[in-house]
C-alpha cells in the first residue's frame, strides 16, 4: 500500500514540532518521508486522507487537504488510551478517478487483513465505495451506517457520484451489503421514491428530528455495524465556521461527538471515514470539531467492552415477554447494561436465518414491550430475513 500514499505535508510536520508533550501529534506515528510508512506492528488506527473529489456534483476544480484538520486533532490530549494510532498520509488523485478508487480499497483492505482500524478522511464521498469494496474477501457480509442527510442511493445505472453511489454497492457483484443504515436524514433532501425504497428494501432509517430526541437511542445501530461514515454536511452549518455548507439543520457538536463516540465502542467496527472535507483553513472551529468527532471515536474503540458471549448465563439476564401469540426473548448483559432481543429462527418458511440470532436493542424498546408493543426493529429483521 506504500506506493499510493503520500507522507503527511510539512506544515502538518511543523506544527508537530512545536506541540506541548503528551499531545497526540507527539505520540502517534507518522510517514513523513515518501516510501518509508511507520512501523504498524503495534498500530491500532491508521489515519489517511483521500483527495478524490472529481465526482463531486459540484466540483469546480478545486483541490482539498486535510491539514486543518490534522492539526486540530494533534494538538488535543489523548484520553487513558491503550491503543497507537499512526497517520499515514495523503492518496492524492489518481490519473483517473478509478485509480484513486483502487488506491482507497488497497489500502483500507491491507489494513483490515492487520486488524487496523482505517480512519479516513475523505473529500467527496463516493470513494465510500471503494471504502465498501475493501471488505471484499475481508468480510462476507457487511452491515453500513451512514450518518448523512441523504440517502445517496441514486440511479444504479448511470456514473457514481457523492450523491449517487450506494445503488452500485447494493447492485455490484460480490453482493456484500447486508443492512445500510442512514441516521439524520432530512426527507426534503430525499426524493419521495428513494424514502419507499429503502423502505421496501427493509434498511434503517432514522430521521434528524428522531434521532436527536433522544442520542442514546442510536447506539444499538452501531453494535452491528462494521463500516461508518459520515458526511459532515449531516451537521448543521453553524457548527462548522465559516465552512461552506447550506445546511442550517443538523446535528450540532455534541450530538455528533455523541454519535461517533457511539461507533467506537460497538465491538464490531472495524472501519470510519469523515467525507465531504475540503479545506478549512479558514474555519478553525470547524476543523476543532471534526478533530474531536475522529477523538471520540477512538475514545470509544479505547473502552470497548467484550459482552456478546451469550454461552455463559452468568454474563446475561433473560426476560421473556409475551405478546399476543408471540413470546419476545431480551438478553441484558452483565458487563454494560446493553440489551439485545431475540430473532427466532422460524423452520417452515424459506428463512435466511439458520438458527435464532440476536438484535442490539435499547431497554426502552423492552419497556415497550411489557406493554404490549412490539419493537419496530425486531419486525423489519423479521420481515427481511423471510423475503
Amino acid at each position: 500500500m506504500i506506493e499510493f500514499l503520500t507522507p503527511v505535508s510539512k506544515p502538518v510536520i511543523a506544527h508537530r514540532e512545536v506541540l506541548p508533550v503528551g499531545t497526540i501529534g507527539k505520540q502517534l506515528f507518522v510517514h513523513t518521508i515518501k516510501g518509508e510508512l511507520p512501523d504498524l506492528e503495534d498500530v491500532k488506527f491508521a489515519i489517511f486522507g483521500c483527495k478524490e473529489n472529481r465526482r463531486d456534483i459540484d466540483y469546480m476544480g478545486l483541490d482539498v487537504q486535510f491539514d486543518t484538520v490534522r492539526m486540530s486533532l494533534y494538538g488535543l490530549y489523548p484520553g487513558n488510551w491503550k491503543h497507537t494510532i499512526a497517520d499515514l498520509g495523503d492518496i492524492e488523485k489518481g490519473a483517473s478517478v478509478e485509480d484513486s478508487y483502487f488506491a482507497v480499497k488497497a489500502v483500507t483492505a491491507a489494513l483490515l487483513k492487520k486488524n487496523i482500524i482505517p480512519i479516513i478522511l475523505g473529500a467527496s464521498q463516493d470513494a465510500l465505495y471503494a471504502q465498501y469494496r475493501a471488505y471484499d474477501g475481508v468480510a462476507s457480509m457487511i452491515n453500513m451506517v451512514n450518518i448523512d442527510t441523504r440517502f445517496d442511493l441514486g440511479d444504479a445505472e448511470a456514473a457514481i457520484t457523492n450523491k449517487s453511489y450506494v445503488g452500485k454497492i447494493i447492485i455490484d457483484k460480490p453482493y456484500n451489503l447486508f443492512n445500510y443504515s442512514v441516521l439524520g436524514y432530512q426527507s426534503f433532501f430525499n426524493p419521495p421514491q428513494e424514502i419507499a425504497l429503502m423502505e421496501a428494501l427493509y434498511f434503517d432509517t432514522h430521521r434528524l428530528g428522531a434521532v436527536t430526541a433522544d442520542i442514546k437511542d442510536v447506539e444499538p445501530i452501531f453494535r452491528n455495524a462494521d463500516l461508518v461514515s459520515m458526511d459532515i454536511s449531516a451537521i448543521k452549518s453553524a457548527e462548522l465556521g465559516s465552512y461552506n455548507k447550506e445546511n442550517p439543520n443538523g446535528f450540532d457538536g455534541r450530538e455528533i461527538c455523541a454519535i461517533s463516540r457511539y461507533a467506537g465502542i460497538s465491538n464490531k467496527v472495524s472501519s470510519f471515514s469523515l467525507f465531504e472535507i475540503t479545506d478549512f483553513t479558514t474555519s478553525r472551529s470547524g476543523a476543532m470539531l471534526l478533530g474531536q468527532v475522529v477523538w471520540y471515536f477512538i475514545e470509544g474503540v479505547n473502552f470497548r467492552v467484550s459482552d456478546d458471549d451469550f454461552t455463559d448465563k452468568k454474563h446475561y439476564t433473560t426476560y421473556k415477554v409475551p405478546i399476543d401469540d408471540e413470546v419476545l426473548i431480551f438478553k441484558k448483559s452483565s458487563k454494560t447494561g446493553r440489551w439485545w432481543i431475540e430473532l427466532p429462527f422460524i423452520s417452515n418458511i424459506d428463512n435466511k436465518l439458520k438458527s435464532s440470532t440476536l438484535l442490539p436493542c435499547t431497554y426502552g424498546e423492552y419497556l415497550g414491550a411489557t406493554n404490549q408493543e412490539i419493537p419496530e426493529r425486531w419486525l423489519k429483521a423479521r420481515r427481511k430475513n423471510e423475503v
